[in-house]
């Protein structure tokens, strides 16, 4: 095998993507379930599946191999993604160095470059000239401890450490397009992007510098929070500051607090709220909602109390329910954000505050009162106008209409017509849903077919003795006969991906690592037949796969022989009624030579199956 196929086998598929994505054992054949990371749903249709070692899902048809996966979820070409895994998982990697293409090498060298700028921030902040950032820490009572474990740095104001140090390993191009140097404006040589800044790196999910945000020294350096500019390997509205720090205290509570800045997610990480996000100087986007869902179904807002936080937290509330989030929203007393709160009061009461937080339509409604009129009739229909989306977006029925009583009453408005107007909306959102075409709708075959094919992929012996005995009359007329000759070619003893050693071994006296072995050859195998297809005949390959619910090679064998003897028997009929209608016809039209011909046949046909 090459190093990708050495790799694939080398890994778990289902604790690959369970880093990124929370998921559910379903039965005992190695299937798990769980939302898809790709596009945004509310009931999950991705699936994983740990024997044949791929995802497929049903909504958005994105599939593939733990490699293509790694690729998708982190945005890297196929290389990349091979090398973080083999590097995640302690796997050598080749010796030769030149697999990458020109991209890839790009991306790896501006990798490697916010790498090496996070150290120099770092070794800044520690010397004199980092004195003036360090004493504005210090005001803010962020603890050496907590330094480290953000790296926080400093950029000093010269515009010229950093360019120094990337130009003796990097050549102009690669400089140019990391964002941490700019070239000067007489085109010759480089300056720094940050200059007398507190750095903040920003990491991916993996816990890599990709960017960071600097924060001005001087109230007359504007802005005053610069942030790297988008490139080869950082995507602004996709990530989320503190990520790979939170997600594991995400998914241990199911909750996700998310706050505005990086000082914020400093302060509450500090008062041992662990599972603490903010955006990377950006408006909330769906893309970093989903990066928090993969990990938690409950987020917790806290934004800053003025006006444009408010305003900020509002429309994060109705993105948040558009993915499906449970959301509650903090509010703290005397108009103080996140980290102001937890100095002046104390870590227990801020966590205290997160406990209690209300639900996010009373703070909605609360909104909508100080904004409207409340002593007109108009007034109150503007403020329940503007607060109907929000109570639509709640899926389960009987709190649908609980908020539905308490907006009756909150805004002084007749329950029968605020219910009235929400039956209607909730009508017609499910009529527009209904006219949507279904993605990926289940392809229609019948039973026994569905079921042999799931046989014949989980049973090797099934795949030696049932698949030749297949006759040609019986498998043209299966929907997915495609699928049974690219199993057919792939189960061939020639097969590459199927033969050869231990690695191939599934003899009954294997050891426990045959058993391994034995996996990986049911990876192989299906590699190879989806390798063969494209089209309806693959993702119905896909789709037997998911649905597989055998469990072991003996039972795959027996269900495979109980199909192959029902479809014997029914083509066994199909024959004979076939016959004595043509001795039937032959004999009514007077063809009496040609119709003691075909009951020679009958009678040959009937005495074979006694």
């Amino acid at each position: 095998m090459d190093f990708a196929e050495q790799l694939k086998s080398a890994l778990d598929i289902v604790k690959v993507i369970g880093e990124y994505v929370r998921l559910r054992r379903v039965g005992t054949t190695g299937r798990y379930t769980g939302l898809c990371p790709f596009h945004q749903e509310k009931t999950p249709s991705f699936g994983v599946h740990q024997v044949r070692q791929f995802y497929k899902c049903f909504g958005c048809d994105a599939k593939g191999d733990v490699i293509n996966f790694v690729m998708e979820i982190e945005g890297l070409t196929f290389w990349e993604a091979a090398k973080l895994l083999a590097e995640r998982h302690g796997i050598p990697l080749p010796k030769r160095s030149d697999y990458s293409d020109g991209e890839a090498k790009l991306r790896a060298a501006v990798m490697e470059m916010h790498s090496i700028a996070a150290q120099v921030f770092q070794a800044n902040l520690r010397v004199n000239a980092g004195g003036e950032a360090r004493a504005y820490l210090e005001r803010r009572g962020v603890s050496n401890e907590m330094v480290e474990a953000f790296g926080l740095g400093y950029a000093d104001p010269s515009g010229q450490t950093l360019a120094r140090r990337l130009s003796e390993a990097f050549p102009p191009e690669a400089l140019e397009a990391s964002g941490l140097v700019r070239r000067r404006p007489e085109g010759i040589g480089f300056y720094d992007a940050f200059r007398g800044r507190l750095m903040f790196p920003i990491h991916n999910e993996s816990g890599k510098p990709i960017a960071f945000g600097g924060r001005a020294m001087r109230d007359d350096d504007q802005p005053k929070y610069l942030n790297s500019p988008e490139t080869a390997i950082y995507r602004k509205t996709s990530v989320l500051f503190n990520l790979h720090r939170a997600k594991e205290q995400m998914r241990r509570l199911n909750r996700a607090v998310l706050v505005e800045g990086y000082m914020d997610v400093i302060g509450t990480y500090a008062a041992g709220v662990r599972e603490v996000v903010a955006s990377c100087g950006t408006a909330l986007t769906p893309l970093q909602i989903r990066a928090m869902r993969r990990h938690a179904d409950h987020v917790v807002l806290n934004f800053d109390p003025d006006a444009a936080g408010a305003n900020a937290a509002e429309r994060a509330v109705g993105l948040l329910l558009d993915e499906g989030v449970h959301v509650r929203v903090v509010t703290l007393d005397g108009g103080l954000d996140p980290d102001e709160y937890v100095k002046q009061n104390g870590a227990e009461a801020y966590r205290a505050k997160l406990e209690s937080s209300s639900g996010y339509f009373h703070w909605l409604a609360d909104r909508a009162r100080a904004k409207y009129d409340m002593r007109s009739a108009a007034g109150r229909v503007d403020a329940f106008k503007a607060l109907l989306p929000a109570v639509q977006k709640i899926p389960d029925k009987l709190e649908r209409a609980a908020v539905a009583d308490d907006l009756s009453s909150y805004l002084g408005l007749e329950r029968s017509l605020v219910l009235d107007q929400l039956k209607r909306a909730v009508t017609d959102r499910r009529a527009a849903a209904a006219s949507a075409a279904p993605v990926g709708a289940s392809v229609q075959i019948p039973p026994i077919e569905r079921l042999l094919l799931s046989a014949l992929l989980a049973s090797d012996r099934a795949r030696r003795e049932i698949l030749p005995a297949l006759r040609p009359e019986i498998e043209e007329g299966f929907a997915s006969r495609e699928i049974f000759e690219a199993l057919r070619h792939a189960a061939r003893p020639e097969t590459p991906a199927l033969t050869g050693g231990a690695e191939g071994s599934s003899s009954p006296g294997a050891s426990g690592a045959a058993g391994g072995a034995h996996s990986r050859d049911h990876a192989a195998l299906f590699a190879a037949v989806e390798a063969r297809l494209a089209g309806p005949a693959q993702k119905l390959l896909h789709e037997v796969a998911a649905a597989d619910e055998i469990s072991d090679e003996e039972s795959g064998f027996q269900q495979a022989q109980a199909c192959l003897e029902r479809l014997e028997n029914s083509l066994r009929k199909k024959q004979l009624e076939q016959l004595r209608a043509r001795v039937k016809s032959a004999e009514q039209e007077g063809r009496l030579t040609e119709a003691l011909e075909w009951m020679v046949q009958l009678h040959r046909l009937e005495n074979a199956g006694r």
